[in-house]
C-alpha cells in the first residue's frame, strides 16, 4: 500500500502546525508503508537510509509574468501545483490532503485516478475570516474548494473532538466518514535540555524567569492579547515572544508597534522576530517558566503539546482542541476567551481577557513548585496519549479500510 501526501509545508519550509504534522506523520508512516510527499518549493529529498519508504518532491512555480493581484497568487499557485502534481502521474493507492492549498489537487486525483481521498482538517476556513486580509476575494475560493473537498472526501480526519464538531456544524458530511485522530509529538526529540546557548544568542536572560510565546504573527494566534497582558504582569517577569512570519505586512507593522509600546512600559520584553530551529525552540521551551498560547481559534494547538513535552506549565485559551490537550489545573491553566464581537479580530472585552491571561501567568510565576508539578504532569500526558507512533498506527488502519473497500 502506498499513500501520496499533498501539502504546502514540508521541511525545510515549515511555518505552522500543519507542516509539523505532515513532517512527523509521514516519517512514522514510512515505517509501515510507502509514502510519497509532493509539496511546494523546488526541493527534492532523497530517501533516508532509515526511511527508505519515504520520498518527497517539491514543485516550484514562476509567477513573474502573472498580472493577477498579488493577494490572489496563492490561489493560482495552488491551482497550478494541483495540475502539475496530477500531470506528473500518480501510482499511489490513496491521496491524503493537508490544508486547502491541496484540495483542488486531491479532487483531481480522486476523480482522474480513481483512488480514495483522505483529508485532514488542520483548520477550517469559515472559522478564519481574517484570511480575507491576506487573499481578498481568494478567500471565497478557499471557502468553496474546502467545502467541495470535505464533502467529496472518502474520509475526513479531525485533529480533535472540537474540530469534528465544527466539521459537522459547517459541512454536510456523514458522521461515519469523520474520524478523530490527534496530532502527536516526537517524545525523543521534544524533552527538557540543559544548554542555554539559544537563550544567550537571542538576548534572553537565563537568570530571569520568563513567559514564552511561540507562533506565527497572525490574528488566529491571538498574540495581541498576550502583548496587552504584559502591562499586567508582576515586576521581574521576562517576556519572550518567538514570533515571525506575519500573515501580512500590516499585521507585522501592528505587531512591531505593540511590542515597542510593551517594551517601553515593561522593559523586559525580548522579541525574536523570525522562525528558529527546532533545537533552539526546544531550549526556549525547556527554560521557560510558563508557556502561553492565547489563540482565538485552534483546532488542536500543537505548540502546547511541545511545551508540555519539555515539562513546561501552560497558560492557554480555553478554545477548540486546546481543551483536549491542556488539562486545567493539572498541566496548566485554561483561560476562557471573552465573547467575540462581529469583528474576527477582537473580543467584546479584550482587555478583560488579557488581564485574565496575566493573572494566571502571575499565579504560576509566584509558585515554582506548582510550575514544576504541572510541567511534569504535562510530560506524562504527552507520553500517554500523543505519541506519533500511535497516531500513525491509527492513520494506517484507516488507510487499509479505505483501500480495501476501493479494491473490493
Amino acid at each position: 500500500m502506498k499513500a501520496l501526501f499533498l501539502t504546502n509545508e514540508y521541511p525545510p519550509t515549515i511555518y505552522g502546525g500543519a507542516g509539523v504534522h505532515v513532517d512527523y506523520l509521514s516519517r512514522e508512516l514510512a515505517k509501515l508503508m510507502d509514502v510519497e510527499v509532493r509539496c511546494y518549493s523546488d526541493q527534492r529529498r532523497e530517501p533516508r537510509l532509515d526511511l527508505a519508504n519515504l520520498k518527497a518532491t517539491g514543485f516550484g512555480i514562476d509567477p513573474s509574468e502573472w498580472r493577477a493581484p498579488k493577494p490572489l497568487h496563492s490561489i493560482f499557485s495552488a491551482l497550478q501545483r494541483g495540475v502539475d502534481w496530477n500531470a506528473a502521474g500518480i501510482d499511489a493507492d490513496l491521496v491524503h490532503l493537508h490544508t486547502w492549498y491541496t484540495h483542488f489537487a486531491g479532487i483531481a486525483a480522486k476523480l482522474c485516478y480513481g483512488i480514495p481521498m483522505v483529508l485532514t482538517t488542520h483548520s477550517l476556513e469559515p472559522l478564519r475570516p481574517w484570511k480575507r486580509e491576506q487573499i481578498a476575494g481568494g478567500y471565497d475560493f478557499s471557502m468553496w474548494i474546502e467545502r467541495t473537498a470535505i464533502e467529496m472526501a472518502d474520509a475526513v480526519i479531525a485533529v480533535s473532538k472540537e474540530a469534528r464538531d465544527d466539521i459537522h456544524r459547517f459541512f454536510d458530511v456523514p458522521s461515519e466518514k469523520v474520524h478523530v485522530i490527534y496530532n502527536g509529538i516526537d517524545l525523543d526529540e521534544y524533552h527538557p535540555v540543559g544548554g542555554t546557548a539559544a537563550l544567550e544568542k537571542y538576548g534572553v536572560d537565563p537568570r530571569t524567569p520568563y513567559v514564552l510565546f511561540v507562533g506565527r504573527i497572525t490574528r488566529q494566534k491571538g498574540i495581541v492579547h498576550l502583548v496587552r497582558a504584559i502591562q499586567h504582569l508582576d515586576p521581574g517577569i521576562q517576556v519572550v515572544l518567538c514570533a515571525g512570519a506575519p500573515d501580512t505586512p500590516e499585521i507585522g507593522a501592528e505587531m512591531a508597534a505593540a511590542v515597542a509600546e510593551a517594551q517601553a512600559k515593561h522593559g523586559s520584553v525580548v522579541w525574536i522576530d523570525k522562525m528558529i530551529s527546532v533545537p533552539e525552540k526546544i531550549e526556549l521551551y525547556t527554560h521557560a517558566a510558563v508557556f502561553c498560547c492565547p489563540s482565538i481559534y485552534e483546532p488542536f494547538g500543537i505548540i502546547n503539546l511541545e511545551a508540555m513535552a519539555c515539562e513546561t506549565a501552560v497558560v492557554a485559551s480555553a478554545v477548540g482542541g486546546i481543551k483536549e490537550v491542556v488539562v486545567h489545573e493539572e498541566t496548566g491553566y485554561l483561560v476562557p476567551l471573552a465573547q467575540m464581537s462581529e469583528s474576527p479580530f477582537e473580543a467584546t472585552h479584550p482587555h478583560e481577557y488579557s488581564h485574565d491571561l496575566a493573572r494566571r501567568i502571575n499565579q504560576l510565576m509566584a509558585d515554582p513548585a506548582l510550575r514544576t508539578r504541572m510541567g511534569k504532569a504535562g510530560r506524562i500526558r504527552a507520553e500517554q496519549i500523543f505519541s506519533w507512533r500511535s497516531i500513525a498506527q491509527q492513520t494506517h488502519a484507516l488507510y487499509e479500510s479505505l483501500v480495501g473497500a476501493n479494491r473490493a
